[in-house]
């Protein structure tokens, strides 16, 4: 029953990883390789972003399931391991299903990148809550 309950603060986290599931599967218009539309790495940013907004997304649903920004080890491992499964699941599925989009190994380096900013955001800011409420 309390994995139910943890679930119910990570609905923003699952949405976007619907977001991210959708938008990096889609097959992109002609326009894709216009530079007045898109430009050379903009593949990269985009999984870059996506990712960090998981990260941030998921360490919000478990801040506010425990009421707290206690810093954990295991809550950062469990969500890089969250990122690891969509990130190389998206790129699988580019892979052998949606054969029109490209898998890359530079596409999943951007998404770890995105989540590891995700999570020094998230340990500045612990950092910076705790040295608060010390003063």
């Amino acid at each position: 029953m309390s994995n139910l309950k943890a679930l119910k603060y990570q609905r923003w986290a699952i949405i976007w990883s619907v977001v991210i599931l959708v938008l990096c599967n889609i097959e992109l218009p002609e326009t894709q390789n216009d530079p007045r539309f898109f430009f050379k790495g903009f593949d990269k940013l985009a999984h870059l972003g996506f990712f960090y907004v998981l990260t941030i997304l998921l360490f919000y649903g478990k801040i506010n399931y425990q009421h707290n920004y206690s810093f954990r080890s295991l809550t950062i491992f469990k969500i890089m391991m969250i990122s690891v499964i969509l990130g190389g699941g998206i790129e699988l599925l580019q892979l052998k299903v949606f054969t029109y989009r490209s898998a890359e190994w530079w596409d999943f380096g951007c998404d770890m990148i995105g989540t590891l900013m995700g999570i020094f955001s998230y340990i500045l800011l612990h950092r910076l809550s705790y040295n608060t409420q010390k003063i």
